[in-house]
Parts: C-alpha cells; structure tokens; sequence
C-alpha cells in the first residue's frame, strides 16, 4: 500500500470515552483501517498539555482508552494502535518543527484562546499548550499519510500543519512530506443527558463501558422536550434532547415513527425512552462482549502497544531519516 493511502488520527486520555467519541471518530476510524495503512496513537504527551499537574492516572486512562477502541472496532492486525510517548522521534521532530514555526501562527490558533477564556480551572500559560499544534503537527507528517480524519472544529490544526509542511518543503529544498488533507467526520449530535456537552467532569455522559444497569436510571432521568410537560401536549423532535439518538441508533422507519407520535401527542416521553434504551442496549452489547473477551487477557493492552510501535517506528524512522537529511543534521 502506498503512503497517499495512510491516514493517522489519536485521542487524548483523560478518561473513559462516550458514545459522541463513537459516533464522531471511532466508528469512522473503524471504517478506515478496512482500505488504508491506518496508524492511531493515544496522545498521552496531548494530555499533558493542559493536565500537567497531576499525572496519576495516565496509565490508568491510556490503557482503558485501547481498551475502549478495541471494543468499538479497532482491530490490531489491520493498523497500528500505538502510545505516542513510546515514539521519541515524535519528540525530535516536535523540536525541530518548532525551530521554524512563527510564533503567531500559533497565537492565531482559534482554539489557543477559545481554550484558555473558557477553562479556568488550569494555568494553560505554558508553552506545551500553545505548542500543541506543532506537536500534532509531528504527529500527523511524520507517517507522511494522505488523510486524517477531523471533525469540523480541529480543521484550524491541520491547515496549520499543512502550512508548516509547506514551510519545511520550501526552506531546505526537497518535498520530504506531502500535504495531508482532511477526511472530515460528519459531526454526531451528541448531547448531554442534562441539554449541556456531554462530559465527564458533568456527569451527563453515555460511556461505551456503562452497563445497562447504570444505563437505565440515567435514560429515565434524561432531558426531553422542554416545553413538553405532559404525555396529552405535542412535542417538537428538533429541540428534543433525546430525538438525536434516535437518528444514531434508530432505523429510519423508527425515526419517522417517533417523529409523528412525539409531533401528535400520542406517545409519551416514557416510551419513547423505552425504544431509545433498547436500541442503545443492541449497540452497546457487541461491544461489551468484546469488552469482557479483552479484559479476560491480562497484558493484552501491552502486547497490543508493544506491536504497534514497532509499526509505527518503522514508518516513522524512515521519514526521519529524509527529515534529518533535508537540514543537513544527519
């Protein structure tokens, strides 16, 4: 397979993944590594960026995300699932891509400051975070693929890498990297139990590792229509908090079904949860399974890392031989 048919993507670990991560990245990394050399990290050095202060659970967090994406799909013998601090050449061309980035490229990054008005919490006024596209930079071109799948809000980072990548060809001469280009993932409404972004630190996520007996009280308690206080009053599926999964889950007749009963008034919010928890339980089971076969093989999330970085090495050190050969550092 030729390198204009690899694409790269990671996930930061900072805790267990929902099923927004599934629908807005998993499933289509699934897809992916059918027909391309597909290479996937977890960026636990990411993770340092703004959660530096306590690296506690970090082993914790990176092993039950694997664990999360071997559940959802992600088969080890079709790509490479790898940690990124197991690569330190990633490190090296961090370095030296940040010899030659302008400082305002990186002040510009919309989410530079989006992030830091918004996340109060956390001193974010190191340079790791204002750096952060530069090592995702690394991340990306040193695999020298053709796509990375990104949803609509990262695509800021990777016209910024596409720029760095244009720099590096044109200062030292030779074309060492292609431009990546986008595979967009078509964004998965996903909201949270309570109308909020569903997260973690609010307690209003749906997690891939949940069981159906956490499931269940928290379907019952979850937002619907606002405005819909009894069963007898219509209700309106755009501003429902429910109504998006069932356009995830359900099949289209469903959908329709549940559109003119909920406009109409004739079923209630109770029993649309219902057919929303039943599907929801025909979605998680599979991976739930896959989930119990993996767990029951201690060492497995090891083996798996171990065996991806050398694949990833192995692509990796031959850019960096181009890389160091274009500045004359070899």
């Amino acid at each position: 397979m030729t390198a204009n048919q690899r694409t790269v993507s990671g996930m930061r670990p900072t805790g267990p993944l929902h099923i927004g991560h599934y629908f807005g990245a998993l499933k289509n990394w699934v897809e992916m590594q059918n027909d391309h050399e597909a290479f996937f990290f977890v960026a636990d050095w990411h993770a340092l960026t703004s959660n530096y202060a306590d690296t506690s659970r970090l082993p914790e967090f990176v092993r039950d995300m694997v664990v999360d994406w071997l559940s959802a799909g992600l088969d080890p013998e079709k790509c490479a699932i790898y940690r990124q601090s197991d690569i330190k050449e990633t490190a090296e061309l961090h370095l030296l891509l940040s010899m030659i980035t302008p400082l305002g490229w990186l002040e510009r990054c919309p989410t530079y400051k989006e992030q830091q008005q918004q996340i109060t919490d956390k001193d974010l006024g190191n340079y790791g975070f204002l750096g952060y596209p530069v090592l995702m930079t690394a991340d990306i071109i040193q695999h020298r693929p053709r796509w990375v799948p990104v949803g609509q809000d990262q695509q800021p980072h990777l016209e910024l890498a596409r720029e760095i990548v244009r720099r590096f060809n044109t200062m030292y001469g030779v074309e060492v990297f292609p431009e990546p280009e986008a595979r967009l993932t078509p964004a998965a409404k996903c909201p949270g139990l309570d109308g909020r972004k569903m997260s973690k630190s609010y307690g209003n996520g749906i997690f891939l590792q949940d069981t159906l007996e956490e499931l269940t009280p928290k379907i019952r308690g979850m937002f619907t229509d606002p405005a819909r206080l009894r069963k007898s009053d219509p209700g309106n599926p755009e501003v429902c908090n429910l109504f998006p999964y069932h356009r995830l889950l359900a099949d289209k007749e469903t959908q329709a079904e549940v559109c003119e009963a909920c406009t109409h008034a004739t079923m209630g919010c109770v029993a649309c949860k219902k057919i929303f928890m039943q599907n929801l339980q025909n979605f998680l089971e599979p991976l739930h399974e896959r989930r119990a076969a993996i767990l029951a093989r201690p060492g497995m999330v090891e083996e798996i890392l171990a065996e991806g970085r050398k694949k990833a090495k192995a692509s990796i050190d031959a850019t960096m031989e181009l890389v160091r050969e274009a500045m004359h550092m070899n």
